[in-house]
């Protein structure tokens, strides 16, 4: 008898990059990651047909695939990237060398001329680059840039990309040709990759509410208060249970289009529920949903504390699907692991495969020799399917492998898709209501806690409310649910108002109908454009990029967009849009700050501050993120300073005091490459600094008392003499700080990478 029941779920989802008016991808990410990840994530576990599990495929990212695999496609980024060479425009490179670089180091620095094209870049700058390089030199960009996002198979298996990626460079107009032809045959290899792996049984496909919104908030978003009574909220609040059931409704039937049957089970976006979310996921035949423990937690009033081992206190409540039951229907309900899953998601990446899978492996078993006698437990790991590998080497693949060969090898563990989990849990206990609340602090925050989240939920309530007018102006309010299907909305625009009277009958959505017995169809094609903006607009990933949370180089991107989606509305609707649809929402993001050092320093290492003059003019990076767990990942440092005297580096990290005085044992390990590798393992224990090793490139050196100084306290401060560093023709050394607890890594600094640190007198420096 197995002891545990494993339901790993997979989520796939990109938001939607399409612009309404032109119809082009503004962003490639769907593209790029269904050639990286959405494919060989599954394909994979045919090697393993004992390991089953379950993928969550959000509609609107599987139709954007659907076009993708169509060839019949407008995205610029891919036009700049296959066009010949010699006939790319200036435009064309400034927006080449902005775009061709927003890779992981991990893939970027696989092939060396990649890097070197950077570092090009880094050092000359965008007009000189676009100016000045050669047909070469972008035909080596161009491929290079498309490379790094093949899957890993491609990459290891494929001879025509695998001769790609070894010849490195030197590429010709006819390599870009032939991975151009990968490309198209492995973006229509994907959808059709998980109807096998369903067919099978291996798999288990589920789904999410077609744009991803928060369902909870649609339906009320005054519901965020009870998470948090000091959420600012929109006012008047937005209510309009009827878009859930929509964006419901057109995922599950979606569903059944695409994968061939109804979906058993939801993944509610960002793990987000309420009493009157899911009561509308029963009505419409949904089997089962997924969310969060600390949901299960503020439900219950009990809480999840984990032990030295890692294994949570109410474990049993935890490790068990419950059944929700509501106005005499019920759903089954799974809770997350939100420990192990995000050690996954953020943690293992930075150790080794093998270590790492035998970490979760050993995990997972532990969780099954503490559960009761004869109680078998259903442990829920549950995290994306792409954004986390891009941070492991080689794609997380190797990873995986060696995790699902633990499991398929453990008779103690069976791997189970959701739905074959409840029928192996007849006996689940019973929850009469859940908490309202996401995965994510078990609140609504991320996507209503700021004054920008705030501004635009107000502007989609008004942009809704303007669609209700018109309704109501049609004569249709109370007479049918004013949702046209998106299959009718694209027809009306190829064919005109007479393809929508010609649409069928029993697949048109209840406006259409209505509309088409009133005989107006016109009324019908402007209601349901606008109404498809309606539902883009309610999509979760908008306010995922408002407020302080989360930045990325996109950030306008997305603003734009989301505007431009409320902007259609009006537009469609023949009615004045406001003027604050010109203006961004979102503010510059917060990232870490690096300033270079303003006067060489005379440091005494002792671990403290000892005057406010010691440090001054040194060196600084910092961020403005606050200390403290934030989306399961724990922040403990705050910012480190560095600088230099004649003969010394000196190192200092802050970390903030709330997060690191219940840590008595941990390493910091310092990292500074020249040419080399040096590191720096710093022991604390019961918050002393209890023994220093130095490596250089894996190997320890000795004596290190003649050549490191360190010391411990309220801050970590480090000398390194000269005489470590190769300075032969460099101009800067990288340097990067992480923090280890238990075998693990916790926290590090930058955060976008290695720190490069200048050299030269007009650096202060060597």
């Amino acid at each position: 008898m197995s002891r545990v029941h494993l339901t790993i779920l997979w989520h796939m989802h990109q938001p939607q990059y399409k612009d309404p008016v032109t119809g082009e991808y503004r962003l490639p990410w769907t593209r790029l990651h269904a050639l990286k990840d959405y494919w060989g994530m599954v394909k994979m576990m045919e090697e393993f047909p004992q390991v089953h599990a379950t993928f969550n495929f959000v509609p609107l990212l599987a139709e954007q695939i659907e076009e993708y695999a169509s060839g019949q496609f407008k995205e610029p980024w891919f036009d700049i990237a296959f066009a010949e060479a010699t006939s790319l425009t200036y435009d064309q490179k400034r927006a080449a060398l902005e775009r061709a670089f927003q890779v992981n180091d991990l893939f970027l620095l696989r092939w060396p001329r990649f890097g070197e094209l950077r570092s090009r870049l880094q050092s000359g700058g965008v007009e000189t680059c676009a100016a000045h390089w050669s047909p070469g030199e972008w035909r080596d960009l161009q491929v290079l840039s498309q490379l790094a996002w093949m899957d890993e198979e491609y990459l290891q298996r494929d001879p025509a990309v695998r001769g790609l990626s070894e010849k490195g460079s030197g590429f010709t107009e006819d390599d870009k040709a032939l991975l151009l032809d990968k490309q198209h045959e492995l973006l229509a290899a994907v959808l059709p990759e998980y109807r096998l792996a369903a067919a099978r049984g291996q798999i288990e496909i589920s789904t999410t509410p077609y744009y991803h919104p928060i369902l909870p908030l649609l339906c009320d978003s005054d519901i965020a208060s009870i998470a948090n009574s000091h959420t600012p909220r929109p006012v008047p609040p937005f209510r309009y249970p009827q878009d859930a059931r929509e964006q419901l409704r057109r995922a599950r039937d979606y569903h059944e289009r695409m994968f061939g049957q109804k979906p058993a089970g939801l993944w509610p976006s960002e793990g987000s529920v309420s009493d009157q979310a899911l009561e509308i996921a029963m009505e419409l035949g949904f089997k089962w949903f997924a969310t969060d423990e600390g949901v299960l937690g503020r439900t219950k009033s009990i809480g999840f504390w984990r032990d030295a081992s890692g294994y949570p206190e109410n474990g049993p409540a935890l490790y068990t699907p419950w059944r929700l039951r509501r106005n005499g229907r019920e759903i089954s309900g799974f809770f997350r692991d939100h420990y192990i899953s995000d050690l996954t998601g953020f943690v293992y990446s930075r150790m080794g495969a093998h270590a790492a899978a035998d970490d979760l492996h050993r995990r997972i078993r532990l969780i099954g020799d503490r559960s009761p006698h004869g109680k078998v437990a259903t442990v829920s790991v549950i995290l994306d399917g792409e954004n986390a590998w891009e941070y492991y080497p080689e794609n997380g693949r190797e990873f995986l492998r060696e995790f699902y060969r633990r499991i398929e090898r453990d008779s103690d563990i069976h791997a189970l898709t959701m739905s074959e989990a409840i029928e192996a849990s007849p006996d689940q206990p019973v929850l009469e209501g859940i908490f309202p609340a996401s995965w994510i602090n078990a609140n609504f925050d991320v996507w209503i806690g700021h004054h920008e989240d705030v501004r635009a939920w107000d502007l989609l309530r008004d942009a809704r409310d303007v669609y209700e007018r018109a309704v109501e102006r049609a004569g249709l309010k109370g007479r049918a649910l004013p949702v046209p299907d998106k299959s009718v909305a694209k027809r009306s625009q190829r064919k005109g108002a007479k393809g929508m009277v010609e649409a069928d009958p029993e697949n048109a959505s209840p406006i259409v109908a209505s509309v088409q017995q009133t005989g107006d169809p016109a009324i019908a094609a402007r209601l349901a454009l606008a109404f498809e903006s309606v539902l883009a607009a309610e999509g979760s990933d908008w306010c995922w990029w408002y407020g302080p949370e989360h930045g990325s180089q996109n950030d306008a991107d997305f603003d734009a967009l989301y505007r431009k989606h409320l902007s259609e509305i009006y537009r469609v609707l023949g009615e004045p849009a406001p003027d604050a649809l010109a203006h961004p929402i979102k503010r510059a993001p917060d990232r870490g700050r690096n300033i270079p050092p303003e006067a060489f320093l005379d440091v005494r290492i002792n671990g403290r501050e000892s005057s406010y003059f010691e440090w001054l003019g040194a060196g600084i990076y910092t961020t403005s993120r606050q200390g403290g767990a934030m989306h399961g990942r724990l922040y403990v440092l705050r910012e480190f300073l560095y600088g230099f005297s004649k003969d010394k580096l000196f190192l200092r990290v802050d970390p903030y005091s709330e997060s690191i005085e219940n840590m008595r044992e941990f390493q910091l390990r310092v990292t500074l490459w020249d040419s080399r590798e040096t590191r720096l393992t710093l022991r604390i224990e019961n918050r002393k600094l209890s023994g220093v090793v130095v490596e250089r490139d894996g190997v320890c050196l000795l004596r290190t008392a003649e050549t490191v100084e360190a010391a411990y306290d309220t801050i970590l401060e480090v000398s390194l003499v000269k005489t470590l560093f190769d300075l032969t023709s460099r101009r800067e050394l990288l340097v990067s700080v992480a923090l280890w607890s238990g075998g693990l890594p916790v926290d590090v600094l930058p955060l976008e990478g290695m720190l490069s640190v200048g050299l030269g007198e007009e650096s202060f420096a060597w």
